[in-house]
């Protein structure tokens, strides 16, 4: 909840009470005595303290520094990943940018990631709680009061994040974002653009003003899509782009996987099999499920270029091959990592049946448990798990990976050990 201005200027001042409460648990079993004790020595005050803490460890989770950040629960929640935002600031460098505004800065996160690359940047927000916020984490970045669509700071580039949950829950058109996007484009004429959007953001609704998109996931949790302007593009061999690889005019589209074993960039401009029919064919011996920033780039098929890998039916996310990535290279590679690195999770797959027949398969090979992923097919897999009425059981003989897909107009199921 955010806090008033009074319970801001309590909180600015009385650094030794931030300090009391972070040493709080605050957990479900704990929190009503806790906070009862605060409002013995800070009275309505507690609720501020108990918002700045609980806020605090969230945002610790995705903002650098997190910890000792000023943040109320939304904006702990809504912050750009730290990761996302290096990443964004680093792209907008490498194209040589030197000054931005952030319209929608909030309490800073991309401020903080734009300076330390060295661009000069300047934030602007219309609520002056958040300024304040924003003026305490990134003391060294100026803010002002000002509204998105009445510009107002002198900067080539604009970085800017509509909202996109309403009083009413998540909003899924763009022109329901808040400020509206087709207003916030109109209203920036003339400047180039990079517009935060939901990760689901249909390419068509956007096609006709913009030079790029990215998808971003971190660690397999897809975070964003980001809509720049032609002039925010990347160059051949530059970010993210195979050398040489760079596409004339129309949408770059780019997957951005981020994951604890390094960065993966795929682009449009990446070659990939066209014919429908030569993109699928029979399952090989491992099945590849592509990270959901690939999938929503609409780049499986340039994944599976890479790796010599295809489509188990060329309408279905799901990849299939004989090989690991590295088990061609000289040196052994642990394959675990491999297909992490190549942004995808891999099955071995053991059998595939027809997904009525896949209790049986099941009770066959005494599975006591089973992890189920879907895709074109309409099936829960909570209520599938329970329909198998499987035996629990103990040790890694008795548990199963089981992907279930439509192949054609038959629904199928393989069961699998997870890579």
């Amino acid at each position: 909840m955010p806090y008033t201005h009074e319970e801001l200027d309590f909180l600015f001042a009385h650094p030794e009470a931030i300090e009391f409460a972070s040493t709080l648990e605050l957990s479900r079993k704990s929190e009503l005595r806790e906070i009862a004790g605060l409002r013995k020595d800070y009275g309505d005050k507690a609720r501020c303290l108990v918002e700045l803490v609980q806020s605090r460890r969230t945002a610790q989770r995705k903002i650098e520094g997190g910890s000792q950040w000023m943040v109320d629960s939304p904006s702990a929640q809504q912050a750009t990943p730290s990761p996302v935002a290096d990443f964004r600031a680093q792209h907008l460098k490498g194209l040589g940018v030197e000054r931005v505004a952030d319209v929608t800065c909030s309490v800073g996160t991309e401020l903080m990631h734009l300076s330390r690359a060295g661009i000069s940047a300047v934030g602007a927000d219309l609520d002056f709680q958040r300024l304040r916020m924003a003026r305490a984490n990134v003391p060294n970045v100026p803010v002002l009061r000002a509204d998105a669509l009445h510009p107002v700071i002198d900067a080539p580039v604009v970085i800017a994040d509509p909202a996109r949950r309403g009083s009413s829950g998540r909003i899924h058109s763009i022109k329901d974002l808040m400020p509206p996007l087709p207003e916030l484009i109109a209203a920036q004429q003339g400047r180039e653009l990079a517009v935060k959007c939901a990760p689901g953001i249909d390419f068509s609704n956007v096609d006709d003003w913009a030079g790029q998109v990215d998808i971003v996931s971190v660690d397999g949790d897809v975070k964003e899509a980001c809509v720049y302007t032609p002039g925010l593009r990347a160059q051949a061999g530059g970010v993210g782009l195979k050398e040489g690889g760079q596409e004339g005019s129309g949408l770059l589209r780019r997957a951005v996987v981020m994951r604890a074993s390094g960065l993966l960039t795929l682009t449009s401009a990446m070659p990939y099999e066209e014919d429908d029919a030569k993109a699928a064919a029979p399952a090989g011996r491992y099945l590849f499920d592509p990270d959901g920033a690939i999938v929503r780039a609409g780049l499986v098929r340039h994944l599976a270029a890479q790796h010599g890998w295809w489509q188990l039916d060329p309408r279905i996310a799901y990849l299939t091959g004989d090989t690991l990535p590295g088990e061609q290279g000289t040196e052994a590679v642990d394959p675990a990592e491999a297909v992490r690195a190549a942004g995808a999770r891999a099955f071995e797959i053991v059998e595939q049946v027809p997904l009525k027949k896949l209790k049986a398969a099941l009770h066959a090979r005494s599975a006591a448990r089973v992890e189920i992923l879907v895709r074109g097919v309409d099936v829960d897999p909570d209520q599938l798990r329970k329909k198998l009425k499987l035996k629990a059981g103990k040790g890694k003989q008795n548990s199963w990976s089981v992907v279930i897909a439509r192949i054609g107009d038959a629904a199928t199921a393989f069961i699998c050990e997870s890579v």
